[in-house]
């Protein structure tokens, strides 16, 4: 049976060279960074190395960088240390359309006093920078807002949501998660103050990640104890798994316009054939700035459980939203922000590719998809 995954924004394959250099600190180098040792000696350059490659990807000094077990603890760890910098300051804006890693920190926030406002988006996913500019107050003390939609791909203007928060005076995190290895990011110049990435969203390891902080940003350790990280995140590091977040980085960066454009012309060709080959179709998102590789896609009066099962027992891998979120059966919270009509919300698949899918395996797709459409519509009538 084939064996197809277009389930990228979820998690990404290892890439074959990030394995192999991850493969030393899990056999002979196996020592505690922190020991006075060669094999700790060992570990100390590695994560230096490392350091200094997720710091070329995000374009800043590597003494910004903070490493950590990835994208959740990333999101929490800068959202509270904004909030707890200044205790007067109790308002909070985020957007409607985030990840629950940041949601479900705000939310928390929420029973503790704090007023958190969540922004709306319009029908493609689009951010009102305006509507963002009214709702900064005297009293906010921290705008959250993601650099791009893990669900729909839709890219949000970083550098210009920067602008207005430098402008007013307010601490700004951003969730570039989904960013990070698919579009340029340089921190320094972006105007964030917190910014999150995770390893195995560009082809690392899972239980890796960064938190970017900018110079002048208030921080307080979420992790406490022996003072690693030069006391920013306490706990052992997870040497292999930062070594292959590190070797992720370094290839992200030697990958160029041309390998974008080849993606975004895959990603493309399957929209144009789920549109040929299946009526009542919605792609979310078309109109607004996206990720080269990612598409959702709703169809009417289908069900989104019962479509991936199908193309599972077929061999290829989808999901419907968020993979933290996939055993919940209810539609998106990102497509009820877009206002998608109540016929489409329960039949979306988010399919989202990676550099080493194919135009073959894009055909494989097609060849197996309106059919499972088709008798998901079926037994959605009945």
């Amino acid at each position: 049976m084939q064996n197809i995954y277009f389930d990228n924004n979820a998690s990404t394959p290892l890439d074959p060279a990030v394995r192999e250099g991850m493969a030393p600190y899990l056999a002979e180098w196996f020592g505690n960074p922190a020991s006075s040792h060669r094999f700790g000696e060992a570990g100390r350059r590695g994560l230096a190395l490392a350091r200094e490659q997720v710091a070329g990807l995000l374009g800043c000094p590597p003494g910004r960088i903070v490493l950590n077990s990835g994208g959740t603890e990333g999101n929490n760890t800068a959202i509270l240390s904004a909030v707890w910098a200044d205790p007067a300051k109790k308002h909070i804006i985020s957007s409607q359309v985030e990840h629950g890693s940041v949601l479900a920190p705000l939310a928390f926030l929420a029973t503790q006093g704090y007023e958190v406002e969540l922004l709306g988006v319009d029908e493609n996913g689009g951010l009102d920078l305006d509507a963002l500019k009214s709702a900064i107050r005297p009293d906010t003390g921290l705008v959250s807002l993601m650099g791009a939609n893990n669900e729909t791909g839709v890219i949000w203007p970083v550098s210009e949501i920067g602008g207005i928060c430098r402008e007013r005076g307010v601490l700004f995190h951003c969730d570039a998660i989904q960013l990070a290895g698919k579009a340029p990011i340089s921190a320094e110049t972006l105007g964030v103050d917190y910014l999150t990435i995770a390893g195995h969203k560009l082809h690392g390891p899972k239980g890796a990640g960064a938190l970017y902080v900018r110079r002048t940003a208030p921080f307080t350790p979420l992790i406490m104890g022996s003072g690693q990280e030069n006391g920013r995140r306490s706990g052992t590091e997870n040497v292999p798994g930062i070594v292959g977040l590190g070797a992720a980085c370094a290839l992200a960066m030697e990958i160029d316009a041309t390998a974008h454009q080849r993606l975004a012309a895959l990603r493309d060709r399957l929209e144009a054939g789920i549109v040929a080959a299946i009526p009542e179709v919605r792609i979310n998102g078309k109109t607004s700035p996206r990720l080269v590789n990612t598409s959702n896609v709703s169809f009417r009066h289908a069900a989104s459980a019962g479509l991936i099962q199908d193309l599972d027992a077929g061999g290829i891998a989808v999901s419907a939203h968020a993979a933290c979120e996939s055993g919940d059966l209810d539609p998106s919270h990102v497509l009820r922000a877009m206002r998608v009509p109540e016929p489409f919300l329960h039949g979306t698949l988010r399919i989202s590719l990676s550099r080493y899918n194919t135009e073959a395996e894009v055909a494989a797709l097609l060849a197996l998809l309106p059919e499972a459409v088709a008798r998901s519509r079926q037994g959605f009538a009945l």
